[in-house]
This record gives structure tokens, C-alpha cells and sequence, in this order.
């Protein structure tokens, strides 16, 4: 029998995200009517509903999947190591989702949403209740910030840019939020 106090290597659930957005990135890039499948549009939502899982794992371009992966990278990985591998993809997933349903009742209805930032700022938003007071360095900033106002300062400055589904941004900090509230006053308990 063997004992040891650190993870061995492997496929976590955070790669396999993150495999599978790069993955469907390259094919999108190859097939770009693949995006148009996969993303989230309200007037076509309930002809494809899948869309509303689907459209986290299609990004729009090469930035807008690397952002996206980036921070879920950094923010994903330690989110996953307060609460765990299934308390993360709970937050990741049901942020995703329920971003994707603020799009379909908030957006106009024949625009298409794609990526996974919705999920991300659920990630973000859990953190952000958790951990604060963390410093983060936002590109192209290049002094660091407490976490929350680099979350909820995100947010704000996202929402104005055009062609942003800010709807599916706020959907999953709602999600992140309130996790994030949850897991802190459960952290408090167990300690």
C-alpha cells in the first residue's frame, strides 16, 4: 500500500475543460458553421436546447479562447483546491448554465452567444467571496489587485464592450457569488 499527501498527475477535470474548449476551438477555426450549430441564440433555443451546454465550450476567436482559458486556468485551479474537484465543476457548470439561460431571456433574440466566460465569472465571482483580499495581476494592468475589484471591476468594464453577452456574465457571477458565500460560511464551520 502507498500513501502520499500530493495528487498524482493526470487528466483533472480542469484540463479536460480546458482540452475540450481548445479542442472545439481548432475545429470552429476549421469549420467556422460548427460555432454556428453549438452557439446559444434565444429565438433558436428551444429548437436546440443542448445549445445552452454547448455554446461554453465554442469561443469566438483565438483571444477570446485564451482569456478565457487563461483565467480559468489560475482561477479554476485554486477554486478546486479549497472546495474540491466536485464543488468546482458544480460552480463551473451551473454558472455556465445559468448564464446561458440570463442570455436567453435577456438578450435580443436573434443574436448567438459563444465561450465560456459565463462559467469563468462563476469561478471568479466563488472566489471572490472566498478569497477577496487576494492580489491578481489583470492584463494589461500591471500592478496587482485585491480579486474582488478585479471581479466585479471586469464585470462593469466587459458589459460595455459590443458584441458581449454580458447577460451570460452576470448569470454566472450570480452563480459564483452565492457559492462562494456558501463554501465560505461551511470553510468557517469546519474550522
Amino acid at each position: 500500500m502507498r500513501y502520499s499527501t500530493y495528487r498524482q498527475p493526470g487528466l483533472t477535470p480542469l484540463w479536460a475543460i480546458i482540452g475540450t474548449n481548445v479542442l472545439l476551438y481548432i475545429v470552429t477555426f476549421i469549420a467556422p458553421n460548427v460555432r454556428l450549430l453549438l452557439g446559444l441564440s434565444p429565438s433558436a433555443f428551444w429548437d436546440r436546447p443542448w445549445t445552452l451546454l454547448t455554446s461554453m465550450f465554442v469561443h469566438a476567436g483565438l483571444w477570446h479562447v485564451m482569456a478565457n482559458m487563461f483565467t480559468l486556468f489560475f482561477f479554476g485551479r485554486y477554486l478546486s483546491l479549497l472546495v474540491g474537484e466536485k464543488r468546482f465543476l458544480t460552480v463551473y457548470f451551473v454558472g455556465g448554465i445559468l448564464g446561458g439561460i440570463f442570455y436567453v431571456l435577456l438578450a435580443p433574440p436573434f443574436s448567438i452567444a459563444v465561450g465560456a466566460s459565463g462559467a469563468v465569472f462563476a469561478i471568479g465571482g466563488a472566489l471572490t467571496v472566498m478569497r477577496p483580499k487576494i492580489k491578481v495581476i489583470i492584463f494589461p494592468i500591471p500592478v496587482p489587485l485585491p480579486l474582488w475589484v478585479a471581479t466585479i471591476g471586469g464585470f462593469i468594464i466587459l458589459s460595455f464592450f459590443p458584441n458581449v453577452a454580458w447577460q451570460a456574465h452576470l448569470g454566472g457571477l450570480v452563480v459564483g457569488l452565492v457559492s462562494g458565500y456558501f463554501s465560505r460560511k461551511r470553510e468557517r464551520r469546519f474550522f
